[in-house]
């Protein structure tokens, strides 16, 4: 990262709402249902898949998770009577998840019944670190009851293997990615070659026991790795995907549908489309440095 990306990165909070909201288009559908709509309509015509989060994370009391749970309601409702090949990613902290188990079981449960009413699937994100054990515990709870639930692990954590050991026998449907958080080096690690290597040993854990996989990756030599373990495992196509975010290589991505492989894009939409914005900006600092850089030659 070059020195004026990384003052840009410092400022990120303080840089005005508009200008946030220029440069982050690419990555968020929009505020309104109706956006994130037509955004998934847009990719299913071109034989791209899409998974819906309504933006939000850590509520603050019991009413506010059961306020996000009546917008993914609307959301399923949305894809259902749009035809839209599209499925639905959920975060438990804004589910109550640090309000106690027993208040995110039942938040959660209540969606889980709307998605399976509507034949549709519902995606468990896994959050930092110190969820990472209350969200497996309690998808393995909700999975007693729901058999349309995955849940996503990350190949930036020591604990991984351990835990796709322990999910991989059950028929887990898994999302694999890198993983965005900055953990402990105890906790994570810190080598991206070690992530990649790590990564692709989990995919092999995965695929060798027979689980669905959504290879969340924008990394394109994790991608050629994930096609080779495919290839020698000989894996049929109908037991993995690619996915991506929205804005992010969409040469890759169509490289990737032109290939024949399944594709889905995480797009995301919601009021709280701010704080996700600085997050994506952080993670990618080069984008935000040539949007600020064109904003502030077109404004002298």
């Amino acid at each position: 990262m070059d020195l004026f990306n990384r003052i840009v990165v410092t400022m990120l909070p303080l840089v005005p709402k508009p200008i946030v909201a220029r440069v982050s288009r690419r990555y968020i559908a929009g505020a309104r249902l109706s956006d994130a709509v037509q955004v998934v309509r847009d990719l299913n015509a071109r034989g791209i898949m899409a998974t819906v989060d309504v933006l939000g994370e850590y509520v603050k009391d019991e009413k506010e998770a059961w306020e996000a749970a009546e917008i993914y309601k609307k959301v399923l409702a949305a894809i259902a009577e749009n035809r839209l090949d599209a499925n639905i990613s959920i975060k438990l902290t804004q589910m109550g998840l640090k309000l106690g188990h027993g208040v995110c079981r039942e938040v959660v449960a209540s969606i889980m019944t709307a998605a399976r009413e509507r034949g549709t699937f519902v995606r468990v994100d896994m959050e930092d670190s110190t969820c990472t054990d209350e969200t497996i515990d309690l998808f393995l709870s909700i999975r007693k009851d729901f058999d349309n639930a995955g849940i996503v692990v990350q190949s930036c954590l020591r604990r991984t293997l351990g835990d796709v050991a322990r999910l991989a026998p059950l028929g887990t449907n898994f999302r694999l990615c890198k993983g965005i958080y900055i953990e402990p080096r105890g906790i994570s690690y810190r080598d991206p070659e070690i992530i990649r290597s790590n990564f692709v040993l989990l995919l092999e854990e995965m695929l060798r026991q027979g689980c669905y996989v959504g290879i969340a990756t924008h990394d394109e030599r994790l991608v050629w790795s994930a096609l080779a373990t495919i290839h020698r495992l000989q894996v049929p196509r109908e037991r993995f995907e690619f996915q991506m975010l929205l804005g992010v290589d969409a040469e890759l991505r169509r490289i990737i549908v032109e290939s024949g492989c399944r594709m889905r894009v995480y797009v995301p939409f919601g009021e709280r489309w701010h704080a996700y914005s600085v997050r994506r900006l952080k993670e990618n600092p080069k984008i935000v440095g040539y949007a600020m850089k064109a904003f502030f030659d077109r404004e002298s």
